[in-house]
This record gives C-alpha cells, structure tokens and sequence, in this order.
C-alpha cells in the first residue's frame, strides 16, 4: 500500500515512511491511494487485538504481520483496557454507545496512542531511520496525556505537548501536567487549540528548522491525527463494534447502521468513513458538534469559515475552528490535490473556503450533521441518567443529541463515547443538578455519591501527583521550542 499527499498527489511513500515522517513537505496529509476491502464477516468471533491486526493488516503492508499480531495483543490487552477493549453498551432499544474509554488515559486517543509508538519505532526500523525523533502535539485536551502516556521513556524519541491555556478541564490539564519521563515536556500556550495547532504546522513546514534538525541527526514527527499511524488504529473499532453487534443479534447480517461521532479535528469520525470505504456496512456518519459548529455549517452548506467567535465549552476537546482531518475527506471525495492545496490556501489566507456543488453533495450522500449548545448537553446527561442510569460526559452527551435530532425510524446509531464523565466531573454533576464545588476532587467525590459509580483511579491519584510543567508561551514559540527540544 503507497500513500500519498493531499496537496501533491505525484508523491508516493511508504506506511512506514509516512508514519515517520508525520505530514508532508509541502503540509499536506498522508492518505491511503486505494481503500483495501474487507468483509466484516472476516472478523466474526476475534477479539479486539486479532481484529486490530486484520484491519492494520490491509494498510500497513510494509509491516510484517507478525509483528502487527503480537503489538496488538500487547496495546489491547485486558491489563491496559480493563478487558473493555471496544466495549459497546446498549442503554435503550435501538442506541448503542461505544465506549472507548476504558485505555490508560480515560479517553478515546488511547486506541491510536497506546500503538502509535510501535508502529513509529518499528517504522524508523524499516526505514533505516537513525535520527533522534522530535514529536509536537498540539492538543485540544485528550491527545496530549495520551501521547505522553504512550511515548514516555522511549528511547530516540522525544516530546512535547501544547495545550491551550486556560482551555480543558482541570483533570485534562493535571494528566500532563504531571506527566513523568525524562523526554517529555508540556507547555500551555496563550490562545485556543487553533493557534497551538498552527504552531505546530508551522514548525513543520519550516524549511530553515528541518535543515538546523537534520544537521543534528533530528526529525520532527506528529502524534495528533494529522499522522496516518494515529489515524489508522481507529478504523479498527468501527469494524469491532459491528461484528459484536452481529455476534448479538442486535444488527442483520448486512445491515447498514448509523455512527454519531461528536468531533472537532474530524478524525475520528473520518476512521468511519475509510471504514465504510472498506466495506462495513454504514448508512450515515453523523458529525456531532457543540456551539463551535463550523463543521455543521460546512457539512449543511459547503462553506467553511473559521472567522467565528471562538466558545469554550463543557466539551472542551470539541473546541476547534480548524478541523485538519477535513482535508482527507476533501482529497478522497475530489481527488484532486491541486483544488484541494488551494482551499487550504484560501483557509490559511482568509481564514474561510467553499466546495463546489457536487463536492458538496458527495459529502452529504455520506455525512449527516448537527450540533448542540452545553445547556443542551447538560440536559442530555441529566435526562439520560434519571431514565437509564446511564452516566456520560459532556462530548457523549452532544453526540447523544444530536443522534436523538437525526435518527431514523428503526436505525440502529452507535454513538462514540470518548471520554469517562469523570474526566470533567464538575460539569457532569452540575448537569444532575447538584451543587458543583470548586475543587474538581471534591466534585470526584460528590459524583461518586450521587451515582454510584466509581472514578478511574488514574484520575483520583492526580491530586497527589507533583506538577512538573508550568511554562506558558506564545505560538510562534514553537518552532523555537521544536529546535532546543
């Protein structure tokens, strides 16, 4: 399988090459030149590891198959996933949730980032790649613990995480801020996610850094969806979720059913969408937004405009304006990467774009959209719990929304669950309607209390754990950052 870019379709790497290298030289994205196929039927009776190997198997034929087997045993095993690998509730008839965050890290990112490391290690192995990798992670919140957790101590590798300050929750921002490793470094920085994430693409496409870097044996990489090896792992848990629907009888053979995806950076919901190109059987991806809704507008009228008021929200992994993954979905449905390059221009230059027509409506005849505000989500998390004793958090509750605004009569909709609601345990229990303390461990408890549920201890020991990483910056800090790291 070769992979080219979005915007330079005469080029052609390796998967291996790609997942080095991150993002291509003139800034576009790798992406797949073929959909490989594959019958779900394949999978029926594989655990969560064998059907990760099957699935990476198709794209990443550089790898050998064995090692793709026993990676996946070891990422997906019941010691890192609480034997909850791809684990699908079904709280009412007719509405599955996929609950995807039961990995190390409370959070939907630990599928890609738990296995992402071995697939870059073993990556420079098959490239004959010497040089000391340097990893920049702009995150919206989730991403950046979860590739710390993943990349912590691994030798020839180093990191840094940018997130927005004063932009997660106070338990996001404590998982990386204590963050231990002697290669790892985390810096918050003055503005939103876009302008961390413009950071980063910025040191990439730096040509007078990627010459100082390679004069020091260093190469810059990404661990954020941008890089196909975060992007393919998630492919996996669309195929997983629909044998197990099958194996329970809750989906005919052959039955098209619904994903409601609340998204940001559009990745998530893009693994759908190569997942349905490989042949699972799905009839929408619903693209699930909070007030930052630029992708329900895009998706509804086929303009994106990212010159909006900016809202920070209760779903904070959500606040995006520039959601890079969309780009992937342009080339695929276009294939053209000189008009593809040009609206990336436009939304570099003008901060907006518009697709034509039918690129429009090849996009429509597969995305469906929608999006709802925090009172809406509030609302949905309180309803949810009194009806089924159900407890989500705040992305699953806009999803679950908006899934309720677009199902259809008999539809079967999986919605993606991609964070534990104890991750944001002040909004969840504001949203039950109890008293909210401002100390988020105190919430903890009181959650706790109200629920009878119980908080991941990996969240609870944060209290206790020393802040290593206090350092608050400006985006164009980045790239200087990116040469001293």
């Amino acid at each position: 399988m070769e992979y080219t870019s979005t915007r330079n379709s005469a080029l052609r790497v390796s998967a291996a090459q790609a997942i080095v290298t991150g993002i291509a030289p003139e800034g576009g994205l790798f992406v797949p030149v073929e959909f490989p196929k594959l019958d779900v039927r394949e999978l029926a009776g594989l655990t969560y590891p064998q059907t990760a190997a099957k699935v990476l198997a198709k794209f990443l034929t550089d790898y050998d198959e064995a090692f793709l087997a026993s990676a996946a045993e070891a990422v997906y095993s019941d010691a890192n996933f609480g034997g909850k690998a791809g684990f699908v509730a079904t709280p009412e008839a007719g509405r599955h949730v996929l609950e995807l965050w039961h990995g190390p890290t409370c959070a939907f990112k630990d599928y890609a980032l738990q296995l992402m490391p071995k697939l870059l290690v073993e990556g420079k192995k098959l490239t004959g790649d010497t040089s000391v990798t340097k990893i920049l992670v702009a995150t919206s919140g989730d991403t950046g613990k979860a590739a710390l957790a993943g990349y912590a101590g691994l030798e020839g590798i180093r990191i840094a995480v940018f997130y927005p300050n004063d932009g997660t929750s106070e338990v996001q921002r404590l998982q990386m801020v204590t963050q231990e490793g002697g290669n790892v470094a985390v810096y918050a920085v003055n503005g939103n996610f876009d302008d961390a994430q413009t950071g980063v693409k910025r040191a990439f496409t730096d040509a007078a850094l990627r010459d100082a870097l390679a004069a020091q044996n260093e190469k810059l990489s990404s661990a954020n969806s941008i890089n196909w090896g975060r992007l393919a792992p998630q492919i996996v848990y669309y195929f997983y979720t629909y044998a197990q629907l099958a194996a329970r009888g809750e989906v005919r053979d052959g039955e098209a059913l619904d994903f409601c995806v609340p998204t940001g950076n559009f990745g998530d919901i893009l693994a759908g969408y190569y997942a349905m190109r490989m042949g699972l059987p799905v009839r929408r991806l619903v693209c699930a937004s909070n007030c930052n809704d630029v992708l329900t507008e895009f998706l509804s009228t086929g303009v994106y405009n990212a010159r909006r008021p900016f809202h920070k929200t209760t779903s904070p992994s959500m606040d995006i304006l520039v959601s890079s993954n969309l780009e992937r979905l342009l080339y695929h449905v276009t294939g053209d990467a000189a008009r593809v390059a040009g609206w990336m221009r436009e939304l570099a230059e003008n901060g907006s774009y518009t697709v034509d027509a039918d690129t429009l409506a090849a996009i429509q005849a597969v995305f469906g959209c929608g999006s709802a505000t925090d009172d809406e989500a509030a609302a949905t998390i309180g309803d949810t719990f009194a009806r089924t004793k159900y407890l989500m958090d705040p992305h699953t509750a806009v999803a679950w929304r908006v899934c309720e605004r677009a199902a259809q009569p008999g539809a079967a909709c999986v919605v993606l669950s991609t964070a534990n609601p104890y991750k944001f345990p002040g909004s969840v229990l504001g949203a039950l309607g109890a008293d909210v303390p401002a100390d988020e461990f105190a919430a903890m408890a009181s959650l706790e209390a109200l629920t009878g549920t119980k908080a991941p201890a990996s969240l609870a020991c944060l209290r206790e754990k020393a802040v290593r990483f206090t350092q608050t910056i400006d985006a164009p800090q980045i790239t200087e950052i990116a040469r001293s790291l």
